[in-house]
């Protein structure tokens, strides 16, 4: 059984030529015996019609009755004149098959041949016959003088060179072609492993890659179908590495996604079960004992009013993270000056930050207009500002800025703290993200900059946050708004 492409194009090819060759040899072989008999044929007619006038004008020379005495009594001579004549031997015959005479009888030995028994039977035959390389043939015919058999005439023609021509124009016709079918098996077969060689590797190929080992290339520089092929091959696996990767980039990024997730539920279930349970414990103490004592009355009440405003806003924020909205309504916008919303946010945040031992420092003119929502500015600002405050060094002054550049509103919020890395400022809008575990204050949730891009993006506006060194800027752009509005009103 052949196992391999290139053993079935040898084996097949060698079985082909072979056939092909011995047919060959044979068809040419058989022309050529044909060529000789036809050669052979010619030639003793012509013997057999010359000799005939020569009987003839003999019988008519010497005024001879058509008669086998008269045959007889004339062979000696006529033996010799045809065999001066045609340099053969030759033979002459009764009408009975008895030799009258010959001038070499060893030619003719032997017995009755089959030329023979035809020329007795009124036929004319020949027969060749094959030894040490020669060949030589026997012409019987039987003389017939108006009409009446006199005699037969038998002979022995050596045609040697005949058959030895044949013989070698034969032999260079079997080398030649034995040469040319060797020439084309050789470039058969290097043909096939030509075709066959890359197909060899295309299937190690495949097999590697069935067996999951997708560092595979094929390095076939060609220009045929095999070629393209390859190539095809080529962007196949490099495509399937492509999807793999990206397969295993979603997976990494959905379990990430899986895991902030977790995160974030476990952290809200704290968050809204601390303010529930502070809640619930003060509330029944001043139930059983509040109006007994009015400063611990009022403490509780105070820690109640704290908690449930703690507790509303975390609940605003996951309202506010949950909205599906990407666009605000007309019925929403307004014009209105960002410079004027920033300090107001500045200034009700100066509180916060005198106590985190911080100062707020706003520079912001009047006449910053944009196209927006009022209270999702207002939200974004006190997000970013809030950011600034908790992540902040104590000591240190947050710088507020913004500006009107070309057909944007720009504000910048500048301040010193621990650097942000770069593996962290690449996911820092995520939801949920909150970058290194314990970094920053206790009980946020990762929801805050989230919020923040996603107000921007409604305003059709870029947020951008870097941090160099100690220094972390964020700079909000808006399309500032014109007198007529930004959205056509």
């Amino acid at each position: 059984m052949f196992r391999t492409i290139r053993t079935k194009f040898a084996v097949g090819f060698f079985v082909i030529f072979c056939v092909s060759f011995l047919l060959l040899n044979q068809i040419i072989a058989g022309i050529i015996a044909s060529g000789n008999r036809q050669i052979i044929t010619d030639d003793l007619i012509g013997l057999k019609n010359n000799s005939g006038v020569y009987v003839r004008q003999a019988f008519l020379i010497n005024h001879f009755a058509n008669d086998e005495i008269y045959f007889a009594q004339m062979a000696e001579e006529m033996v010799g004149d045809l065999r001066h004549a045609t340099s053969d031997a030759v033979g002459a015959y009764s009408p009975a098959g008895e030799l009258l005479y010959a001038s070499d009888k060893t030619a003719f030995s032997g017995g009755k041949a089959d030329d023979l028994r035809h020329a007795i039977g009124g036929e004319t035959a020949y027969s060749v016959s094959y030894a040490s390389g020669t060949a030589s043939v026997l012409y019987a015919y039987p003389v017939v003088v108006d009409g009446k058999k006199v005699g037969i005439l038998r002979f022995a023609k050596d045609y040697s060179p005949l058959y030895e021509q044949s013989r070698r124009i034969l032999d260079s016709l079997y080398y030649i072609a034995l040469a040319v079918f060797a020439a084309a098996f050789l470039f058969a077969y290097l043909l096939s492993s030509h075709i066959t060689v890359p197909i060899v590797k295309l299937t190690k190929a495949s097999s590697q890659v069935t067996d999951g080992d997708l560092d595979v290339n094929l390095a076939i520089r060609r220009r045929d179908e095999v070629g393209r092929l390859a190539d095809n091959f080529n962007a196949m696996i490099g495509k399937i590495r492509g999807q793999i990767a990206t397969i295993e980039s979603d997976r990494d990024r959905l379990k990430g996604l899986h895991a902030q997730r977790k995160q974030f539920f476990d952290n809200v279930t704290h968050e809204l079960k601390t303010p529930l349970t502070s809640i619930i414990g003060y509330a029944e103490m001043i139930r059983s004992n509040g109006a007994d004592d009015p400063a611990f009355f009022a403490k509780g009440m105070d820690h109640i009013v704290q908690e449930s405003r703690r507790l509303h806003e975390l609940v605003v924020h996951l309202l506010e993270q949950s909205n599906p909205r990407t666009e605000l309504r007309s019925d929403e916008l307004e014009r209105l000056d960002a410079a004027r919303l920033l300090r107001d946010v500045c200034d009700s945040m100066a509180f916060k930050a005198e106590r985190y031992g911080k100062a707020i420092a706003c520079a912001a003119n009047d006449g910053l207009f944009v196209e927006g929502d009022a209270d999702q500015l207002r939200q974004l600002f006190i997000n970013l500002i809030d950011n600034a405050i908790k992540y902040g060094d104590a000591g240190t002054e947050i710088e507020v800025r913004a500006e009107r550049e070309a057909g944007t509103v720009r504000c910048r919020i500048d301040s010193i703290g621990e650097p942000i890395g770069q593996t962290h400022l690449a996911r820092i809008f995520e939801p949920f993200y909150r970058g290194e575990a314990g970094s920053g204050e206790s009980g946020s949730v990762g929801l805050g900059l989230s919020i923040s891009h996603a107000i921007v993006g409604r305003h059709g506006g870029t947020i951008q946050i870097d941090s160099e060194g100690r220094r972390t800027s964020v700079r909000v752009a808006l399309p500032y708004a014109e007198e007529r509005g930004l959205f056509g009103r």
